[in-house]
């Protein structure tokens, strides 16, 4: 579904990426793993055009992704995007920011008018009943909480019906148990729908839970592709230079949670909400 040649993007003297090869199947969930600074956002901003590759070539389902023109709104319509910070509006109900995501298949007047017809309504109501959202279709986004609009979110990539899906960091800002529940809403929808998502993390234990095959990436560069079960410390520590074997066990899903506890308990109130 992707396929990546040697990618390079540069920011005046920085190497944000230097000769990036890589292959994402149809359906696939792949995890990008790394710090931050590693070239991760820059890498997706890159398939999706938002940044022009210094060098190199990206084809999506077979074709050249190139900027400009019709070439460009083909990709944007292909390739969905889900943001750290959610990028919602607002003031706009759920279910409208939903219909956002079918803007790209409706004539530009009526997504000006925000006049959607009865096929994209039903569209955007069937994505928010996946991610357990449907009872929240009329309300102002703003009154949600950050795991419900990340949730909005996943619910506008599906409705634009896209190939991939690339998801940039959408954990970040979230607490472990929002995490699991945005990470499983976005899996099961790659699996159901055979989407291919390529994810953006920077947390190993969530990679390990949720990761197909993961890519880790250091220097803008990839220095491991591999399944779950390969992220060794020894791996880890190419992945985060600098990291000692005990700072990759701290890192491991049981610790973590371990870690986390006090912090859920102060939490459960806005969990629940999520």
């Amino acid at each position: 579904m992707i396929r990546i040649r040697g990618l390079n993007k540069r920011y005046g003297d920085f190497d944000a990426l230097t000769g990036i090869d890589l292959d994402v199947a149809p359906g696939e969930f792949l995890v990008v793993l790394g710090p931050s600074g590693a070239g991760k956002s820059t890498l997706l901003r890159c398939i999706n055009r938002l940044a022009e590759p210094t060098s190199g070539e990206i084809h999506i389902d077979g074709q050249l992704a190139q900027s400009g023109g019709a070439s460009l709104r083909g990709l944007r319509r292909q390739v969905a995007m889900i943001f750290q910070h959610y990028n919602v509006v607002p003031r706009l109900s759920v279910q409208k920011n939903v219909l956002t995501g079918r803007m790209g298949a409706v004539p530009s007047v009526l997504s000006w008018l925000q006049i959607f017809p009865r096929k994209d309504v039903a569209i955007a109501l069937e994505c928010l009943r996946r991610v357990e959202l449907q009872d929240k279709a009329g309300l102002r986004t703003d009154t949600l909480s950050g795991g419900q609009k990340q949730r909005v979110g996943i619910a506008r990539a599906l409705a634009q019906q896209p190939k991939v899906i690339l998801a940039d960091e959408p954990v970040a800002s979230l607490d472990p148990k929002t995490s699991r529940t945005v990470l499983n809403y976005l899996k099961q929808a790659s699996r159901e729908l055979g989407i291919t998502v390529v994810c953006n993390l920077h947390q190993i234990d969530y990679a390990r839970e949720f990761g197909e095959r993961i890519v880790g990436v250091s220097g803008g560069r990839i220095v491991y592709d591999g399944g779950p079960e390969g992220l060794t410390d020894e791996v880890l520590k190419r992945i985060y230079p600098g990291l000692d074997e005990g700072d990759a066990r701290s890192r491991s899903a049981p610790a973590v949670a371990a870690a986390a506890a006090p912090a859920l308990s102060q939490l459960k109130l806005e969990e629940a909400s999520a």
